[in-house]
């Protein structure tokens, strides 16, 4: 009972500390965010004349459910619709900044005689930008509709993704205390199947479920339908060796594809705001003031590397993309902070126990200076642009003036882009339908002991169990490897149309074009095959054994090629239907809160 009374009396400080200052700094037009660490700097043990919290604990325990809402949150924002219209200046711009913010932070910390894995942590705190502050700042200066903003959204969304698959790979690198380039990239791998094949699975499943339960008009009922599928599936994540912020995104971006999503935003929102307000309130409970004194120094150069390096990264990749200079010295201007994915990566760190203890404050001091720089340096992006045009040597003016007109100039129109399009879409339909083909068979392998007691009271020879899960992944697969050889023969037909001109076989170019059709899947085929028996080596039967395995599985496609086309495409018009949809209105409630996410 006292144990109760302690923790309702640190919420209860926690809320309404926080609720006073917010009200503080929104009157005087900051963020929210801010007032947050604010607060936690207030009631925390390092400020005198005592310490106000009694159970940080608990209050630690809540503001990991604020990373996960939080994270929820920026999952329900993202769309994979979005993701394939931001086009190449957001990839190429979040690219160059991820890549070149990660060796600033890491040179950094070197040459401050900190530890690897500190210089490592700090190079991904500084790579990624803050989401929350950014759309704050550009609705407060009224240009969240101009050209440049859009671009810098963008940026945001492909940081986010590529924020998710740096967090995986940090908690790689903590565990086995040490940077392999073989075992970063498996890694990446596995990530990129698990991301994909759980977009694929959930996108088909779960706006169905969401759609079933939404017919009873019970916004608590919904809620909770909601709930338990975020924490079902972050669960899953946990237990596939990924963090809870992973599958926190993930699940919200399954979820923005429904059509309830606005409704899902709403019934939501209350819930965010409040943990993601206790998330940053324990934020400041961690800031020492007196770690923050002893290390000035390296919070002042890191946050004028934050600032130049991203203002020369993101400025470059938006240059390099083929935009003008002004539009990309805004965007590099306006992305120059770090946020809530640089707690996030923190709090990893310490979780771990793999980073230093000074390294967590140094992070938030440098968000905080960044944060309040964030307006004035995107109100200061165009007279620095006409003061840099001013000072700029006419020779290199004009010659990146003609790199600009030269990118625009070779942009595919016509027929070369409609073909590149039709490209494009077989080789992602090729790629999801072999990620979850290799996820099938891995996904016997892992179960593989479980099946084989399943089986042995009818089958107790190993060689038959192995062969009857290898069998039963192939039969499952089927109508993808299906999927996957007509998209392949498409691909091929297409290809040879362009690189096989009757001027170069005369008479024979059908002839020639149709054996070279044939020959090109049918040997993708065999190295799919390959692969698959690479990846199920577990539970792989004799040769014997997979000879016939795989000749009645052929004779299985031949006979029934015809349904497992059927139930394909219906999957596909299915999945189409699912991202091709637009979310129904919301009437159900008043406008969305800010607190923890755009």
């Amino acid at each position: 009972m006292h144990h109760a009374i302690d923790f309702i009396q640190d919420l209860a400080v926690i809320m309404l500390l926080a609720g006073i200052v917010t009200v503080i700094f929104n009157r005087f037009r900051q963020p929210v965010v801010l007032g947050y660490i604010v607060a936690g700097v207030i009631i925390g043990p390092y400020t005198p004349p005592f310490a106000l919290i009694h159970d940080e604990k608990t209050i630690g325990i809540l503001a990991e459910l604020g990373v996960v809402f939080l994270m929820f949150s920026l999952g329900l924002e993202f769309s994979l619709r979005k993701l394939a219209r931001v086009g190449v200046t957001a990839f190429v711009a979040a690219l160059t900044e991820i890549v070149l913010m990660l060796w600033i932070g890491y040179e950094i910390g070197r040459f401050f005689g900190w530890k690897a894995m500190d210089s490592i942590f700090l190079g991904a705190m500084l790579a990624i930008s803050s989401t929350t502050i950014i759309v704050k700042a550009l609705d407060e200066l009224g240009m969240k509709k101009e050209r440049f903003a859009q671009l810098i959204f963008g940026v945001l969304i492909v940081e986010d993704v590529l924020a998710i698959g740096m967090i995986a790979l940090l908690s790689g690198i903590a565990i086995s205390g040490s940077v392999d380039a073989g075992e970063a990239t498996f890694t990446l791998g596995k990530l990129l199947l698990f991301m994909v094949v759980s977009l694929v699975v959930g996108i088909l499943l779960v706006p169905r479920i969401l759609g079933y339960v939404a017919k009873f008009k019970s916004d608590e009922m919904l809620l909770v339908v909601v709930l338990g599928l975020c924490f079902g599936f972050c669960l899953l994540v946990i237990q596939m060796g990924y963090s809870v912020a992973l599958g926190a995104f993930l699940i919200g971006a399954i979820m923005a594809e429904a059509r309830e999503l606005h409704t899902i935003e709403r019934l939501v929102a209350p819930l965010r705001d409040m943990f993601s307000a206790i998330f940053f309130v324990t934020i400041g409970l961690l800031l020492d003031p007196h770690v923050l004194s002893t290390y000035i120094v390296p919070i002042l150069v890191i946050t004028v590397a934050v600032v130049v390096g991203k203002i020369v990264s993101c400025g470059l990749g938006a240059f390099m993309s083929g935009q003008d200079g002004r539009t990309s010295m805004r965007v590099g201007m306006g992305l120059s902070q770090i946020g809530e994915f640089s707690f996030i990566i923190a709090s990893l760190g310490l979780s771990l126990k793999v980073t230093s203890d000074f390294l967590y404050p140094i992070a938030v001091a440098v968000s905080v200076i960044t944060t309040l720089l964030t307006p004035y340096l995107i109100r200061g992006a165009d007279p620095f642009t006409g003061w840099l045009g001013r000072v700029m040597p006419g020779r290199l003016s004009y010659v990146l003036g003609q790199y600009t007109q030269w990118l625009q100039s070779i942009q595919l129109t016509g027929d070369s882009a409609a073909i590149v399009g039709i490209v494009r879409r077989i080789v992602v339909s090729v790629a999801i339908n072999l990620a979850l083909v290799v996820t099938i068979f891995l996904g016997g392998a892992f179960f593989y002991r479980r099946l084989a007691e399943l089986m042995s009271p009818w089958v107790r020879d190993p060689s038959l169990q192995s062969a009857v899960v290898w069998g039963g992944a192939l039969v499952v697969s089927l109508p993808f490897l299906i999927a996957v050889y007509r998209k392949l023969k498409s691909l091929s037909l297409l290809l040879v149309e362009l690189s096989v001109p009757p001027s170069l076989t005369g008479r024979y170019t059908l002839q020639v074009r149709r054996v070279v059709a044939e020959i090109l899947p049918i040997a993708a085929m065999v190295g799919v095959i390959l692969l698959v028996a690479a990846l199920s080596a577990s539970i792989l039967p004799s040769t014997e054994m997979i000879v016939l395995i795989v000749a009645g599985t052929l004779v299985l496609a031949v006979v029934m090629r015809s349904w497992f086309v059927r139930m394909h495409a219906k999957l596909q018009i299915a999945l189409k239907e699912t991202m091709e949809h637009q979310p129904e209105s919301d009437h159900g409630g008043g406008p969305q809160g800010g607190g923890g996410s755009h």
